[in-house]
C-alpha cells in the first residue's frame, strides 16, 4: 500500500502568515520555515510581534477568510485521491486550516492547535510532537505503508528523507540547493509525474495524468 504526504502551506495553500504581513504592513511576519529551520524560534517570533501590534486569533481569520487554495491545487488533490490514500501533514494550525480545508474537500489534516485567551489572543502554541511530519511517516511506515511525500521548508526536509521518496514542490533556491536528492518540481503537473516515477503501484508509463 502506498501513502501520499503533503506539506499544506505553500503546496496546496497560500503561506498564511505571508498574506497576514500583507494584509498588515508588518514584513517581520513574512518569515516562514523556508528562512527560519527552527520552528519554536520562528512562532516565538510571531507571537511577539502578534502581541506588539496588538493582533490576535481573530484579526488572521478575517485574513484566512479572503484566501482559496493555490490554483490547481483541488484539482491535483483529486487526482491523488483516486490513485493513493492522502495525508496533509502540516505544522499550521487547525484554527487557521479549517475553513480552507473545506475549500480542498476535506483531506485529512495533521497538524498543531494554538492557546487562545478569552480576548482572542494567542498566548502560546501546541504541538502535537517534535518533528511531527517525520514521526507520521515514521508511523505510517510501521503499519506497512509505502510513503511518497512532498513538501517546500526546511521543516519537509526530515519527512522528504524519511519516507521511501520525497519531492521538493514550490521550494525556494536555498531550500533546493541544500537538498539535491530530492527531485524539485514548480507545477501541478510536473508534481504528478514524479508521484508516478516514484509509485511501485502506480508508475506504468501508460497511465494517463
Amino acid at each position: 500500500m502506498e501513502l501520499a504526504c503533503l506539506d499544506l502551506e505553500g503546496v496546496l495553500i497560500p503561506e498564511i502568515w505571508i498574506a497576514f504581513a500583507e494584509k498588515t504592513g508588518i514584513d517581520e511576519l513574512r518569515a516562514t520555515t523556508r528562512d527560519i529551520p527552527d520552528y519554536d524560534v520562528l512562532m516565538k517570533q510571531r507571537l511577539r510581534i502578534l502581541d506588539e501590534h496588538g493582533y490576535g486569533l481573530p484579526a488572521i481569520r478575517e485574513v484566512i477568510g479572503e484566501l482559496d487554495p493555490l490554483e490547481g491545487a483541488a484539482e491535483f488533490l483529486d487526482w491523488l485521491r483516486e490513485r493513493f490514500q492522502v495525508i496533509i501533514l502540516s505544522d499550521t494550525f487547525y484554527e487557521f486550516a479549517m475553513p480552507l480545508m473545506a475549500k480542498l474537500g476535506h483531506p485529512t489534516l495533521l497538524c498543531h492547535r494554538l492557546q487562545v485567551d478569552d480576548n482572542g489572543r494567542i498566548i502560546d502554541y501546541l504541538l502535537r510532537q517534535r518533528d511531527p511530519k517525520r514521526q507520521s511517516v515514521r508511523a505510517f511506515q510501521l503499519l506497512n505503508y509505502r510513503v511518497i511525500a512532498a513538501g517546500d521548508s526546511y521543516n519537509d526536509t526530515t519527512m522528504l528523507r524519511q519516507a521511501e521518496a520525497g519531492i521538493l514542490f514550490h521550494a525556494p533556491k536555498n531550500v533546493i540547493e541544500e537538498f539535491p536528492q530530492f527531485p524539485a518540481v514548480q507545477t501541478f503537473p510536473e508534481l504528478k509525474q514524479e508521484f508516478l516515477k516514484a509509485s511501485l503501484v502506480h508508475g506504468q508509463p501508460d497511465l494517463p495524468v
